[in-house]
């Protein structure tokens, strides 16, 4: 126990120093200004929790969506009735998010296999419709919910009844949520995120899971009641979701029934598995590759690549600007596309599986020098 916990505390240190220097290392790749740093944590955030339950039982959800959009609805709602401090705010969307998780498990855990994803996605788009178009007068349907400057706010007018009528930005105890001080904010809690992760994974619990995922019917025989884990994991990777959307609220004060699409859960299973499904650090790294494809990639047009190029002569420049142009810009997910289908077919395990190539490829190397040196 003493070697796991000093190997858990290594991991969470390595883990925290790498995002919080995100904003030094990130910088020649240009990755480095607060949107997209955001946008990492709060989808690591996400895909941490969507992996606690896939990763571990081996149930495929395509609805984690619903999780997301709901945890934004509840956050931004409390920005309109309560305070723009993000904190309530973020405990109310986690709340809000567990109960609707709690309400879909119960409904889904019925079922295994196909016909749980099957379950999980039309209940996800159900939720996704009546978001756009029956629930309007909560969601404000198509064009967004957000705040408004005659909003109630009853915390903030009691505390503060003299501050303008203008729109207020959220606020952390008067700390504001953008640009690096709302990527710190979320970076914090991340490795919060990563860190409860980690005792889940090597806890009781965790390998209870993984013998789900191995022999469901085995536990069932050893006389485990494999639905409460499996409940349990549910719910807990809701909330997970639900604080995900919670932020992307405090980051920016609005929530729209797009972020509860099922594109946006396909997103997260797209993003669990290019980095290695059940392992700690690959989602996230799903994560960084599919958000700079989206962010950086996207934004290469033309005359970007040529001035890329303009180090070679001319006409070699072209020629490459040629055959290069239509996997980026807007043919970013073409690359994507073949990049998720090299890491399938040559790395089932996903990025993390090379990683262990890699490294016990070096480690094979260093064993016969080490034993020269001995001799």
């Amino acid at each position: 126990m003493l070697l796991s916990s000093r190997s858990e505390l290594r991991t969470l240190l390595i883990f925290a120093a790498v995002v919080l220097m995100m904003p030094i290392w990130l910088l020649p790749l240009g990755a480095a200004y607060p949107d997209l740093l955001q946008k990492f944590a709060i989808f690591g955030i996400f895909v941490i929790g969507y992996n606690l339950f896939f990763g571990l039982t081996g149930y495929l959800s395509f609805g984690h969506a619903t999780f997301l959009g709901v945890g934004s609805y509840a956050a931004v709602w409390c920005f309109k009735l309560l305070t723009v401090n993000v904190l309530p705010a973020i405990v109310f969307g986690i709340l809000v998010s567990g109960f609707f998780a709690a309400v879909i498990g119960f409904i889904c855990l019925r079922r295994s296999g196909i016909y749980f994803s099957i379950l999980t996605l039309a209940l996800a788009q159900m939720c996704y419709s009546l978001a756009y178009s029956v629930l309007t007068p909560i969601t404000n349907g198509e064009t967004s919910l957000q705040m408004e400057a005659h909003d109630a706010r009853l915390l903030d007018s009691w505390i503060a009844p003299h501050v303008g009528d203008g729109l207020p930005i959220t606020h952390l105890f008067g700390i504001p949520m953008s640009g690096y001080p709302g990527f710190y904010f979320c970076a914090v809690i991340l490795i919060i995120s990563f860190w409860f992760s980690i005792r889940i994974f090597n806890s009781p619990f965790g390998l209870q899971l993984r013998a789900i995922k191995s022999n469901q019917e085995r536990m069932q025989y050893s006389g485990y009641n494999t639905r409460i884990y499996l409940f349990s994991a549910f719910l807990i990777s809701g909330m997970y979701a639900g604080l995900a959307g919670s932020l992307m609220a405090a980051i920016d004060p609005l929530a729209g029934a797009e972020r509860m699409q099922w594109t946006a859960s396909g997103e997260v299973v797209l993003m669990t598995i290019l980095g290695g499904v059940g392992t700690l650090i690959g989602p996230m790294l799903g994560v960084g590759v599919i958000k700079y494809f989206e962010n950086i990639f996207s934004s290469y047009n033309h005359d970007a690549l040529l001035e890329s190029f303009s180090f070679l002569p001319q006409p070699l420049a072209e020629a490459l600007t040629f055959v290069v142009s239509p996997f980026v810009g807007e043919g970013w997910h073409l690359t994507l596309g073949i990049l998720f289908m090299l890491v399938v077919i040559f790395l089932p395990g996903g990025i993390m599986e090379g990683v262990d190539r890699i490294r016990a490829r070096f480690s094979r190397h260093k064993q016969p020098q080490q034993t020269e040196q001995t001799t």
